[in-house]
């Protein structure tokens, strides 16, 4: 693993921003196994340098509170260092977004009020870090091939440039696929702390996505990250070459959840005309679109977290759409998503000629 560097100040303080301070846990748990870990005893080595107090027990307990609101709160700001268990050396497809996914971690301390892991993972939203990463990644080269280029996502589950501050997961993850042949690590992120990936060896074999929205959904809806002109300045300098002082990386905008807020052409269109002033020089770039959608599971979860909150989940203004396996979500209907594939295509395709869209959903 790569030497234990802690930031100097906090990421995203600049210009008119309130300063954006990383995330700290109120309470850090390590199970006995996962402790004996070498990764383990690395986290262990920051945890004590941010001075974190921490324990190790044989399981991780203590998450129920008296109510689900206070369930999650306890959750959200518990860091449990585990071991990965086996299945998770049993890899499973992840279309459209990559081949494969792993895991460095599941869970997340941001509070995004439409988050795609309601339902997606059972029990508390406790954040859990994987001890056995170093096992994990050598797990991967039985999917890599020679004659085949593969691609592996990193965060399905967790984002993982909010824990790296405490973990260096991402460094250690970038390196290793630095060092494969015909592979591509994708990660995203809605944070910006992005300086520990800047000088690394990543042979162009890692994409660097950043999360980004209209600027009032940040605001509204997204507690807990850095403002999106942050995240806009953290891409630009991931893409920047290292000659440069950038870090030279294939990077990618994933927008989600594409929402047809009011006035949602012209909020999305500062948007764009931002993220093409900021990325006025060549580089390898990206789009995912991804629009907003929801299951009866993940909005009775959602609504117990965040009981006040102002997300449109009204079936009424939805259309059901149905996966093979039976299961139910809630889309835009087809003239809504007709208009905002339209748009989206059109800004893109005149701002950024040369970039690709991988998707729309």
């Amino acid at each position: 693993m790569g030497q234990i560097e802690l930031p100097t100040e906090a990421p995203g303080a600049e210009g008119k921003y309130k300063e954006f301070k990383l995330w700290m846990p109120k309470r850090v748990v390590f199970t006995a196994d996962a402790f004996e870990e070498p990764y383990a005893q690395r986290i262990l080595e920051r945890v004590k340098l941010y001075g974190l107090k921490y324990e190790v027990t044989k399981r991780v307990t203590g998450l129920k509170g008296a109510s689900d609101r206070e369930t999650y709160q306890t959750a959200k700001s518990t860091l449990a260092v585990v071991k990965a268990p086996p299945g998770a050396f049993s890899l499973r497809p992840i279309p459209p977004s990559a081949d494969w996914q792993f895991h460095l971690a599941e869970g997340c301390p941001a509070h995004c009020q439409y988050c795609y892991l309601a339902g997606s993972l059972s029990g508390p939203p406790v954040i859990r870090v994987f001890a056995n990463l170093p096992a994990i990644l050598e797990n991967l080269v039985k999917y890599t091939s020679k004659s085949q280029f593969s691609t592996f996502e990193a965060s399905c589950y967790t984002d993982p440039l909010s824990l790296e501050h405490i973990t260096a997961g991402l460094q250690e993850t970038i390196s290793f696929f630095g060092r494969l042949e015909n592979t591509q690590l994708r990660f995203v992120t809605k944070f910006d702390a992005i300086k520990p990936l800047l000088n690394l060896q990543h042979n162009n074999n890692t994409r660097c996505r950043i999360s980004l929205n209209a600027h009032s959904i940040g605001r509204r809806l997204e507690s807990g990250t850095p403002p999106i002109s942050a995240r806009i300045k953290a891409l630009r300098n991931l893409a920047l070459p290292q000659s440069q002082g950038g870090g030279g990386y294939p990077v990618g905008v994933v927008l989600a959840p594409i929402m047809p807020i009011p006035n949602w052409e012209q909020e999305y269109g500062r948007l764009f005309n931002e993220l093409a002033e900021a990325l006025d020089f060549p580089c390898d770039l990206t789009f995912e679109l991804i629009t907003h959608r929801f299951t009866p599971g993940s909005k009775d979860i959602l609504l117990k977290w965040y009981p006040n909150t102002s997300l449109e989940m009204d079936e009424q203004l939805r259309i059901v759409k149905r996966n093979k396996f039976g299961g139910v979500k809630y889309v835009y209907p087809k003239l809504m998503m007709n208009d905002l594939k339209t748009f989206f295509n059109r800004e893109i395709g005149s701002l950024f000629p040369s970039a690709k869209i991988l998707y729309w959903t």
